[in-house]
């Protein structure tokens, strides 16, 4: 049973934060999904998703230092939280359960 509910955007984004560790903030989660999947992403669906899923307790965020080169303003950083790692663990299992049930033949067949 599926306990924790991800969308597939959500799932990218929250394993892109694991993948950037301690520098996901905004534009850095922005851009590794951008090099990843091949394609942009909008800021604002971006900003939604990291609030949604904040709001659902898989992610936490903190504000940064402020710095000169963005005009004194404060990076936000995002870490998954264990409730966010259930959701993944769970994502993972269920499609890999899924391959694992794929007949071999399906992908032996000649089109």
């Amino acid at each position: 049973m599926i306990e924790y509910k991800l969308g597939h955007f959500e799932e990218v984004v929250l394993l892109t934060v694991c993948v950037l560790h301690e520098n996901a903030y905004g534009v850095s989660i922005k851009d590794e999904i951008e090099s990843r999947i091949g394609k942009g992403v909008s800021v604002g669906a971006l900003q939604s998703a990291l609030r949604r899923m904040e709001k659902k307790g898989f992610l936490e965020s903190k504000e940064g230092e402020e710095t000169n080169a963005r005009g004194g303003r404060r990076k936000r950083y995002f870490t998954i939280t264990n409730h966010g790692k259930k959701a993944l663990e769970e994502a993972k299992d269920l499609r890999m359960e899924l391959w694992e049930s794929i007949p071999n033949v399906v992908f032996n067949q000649v089109p």
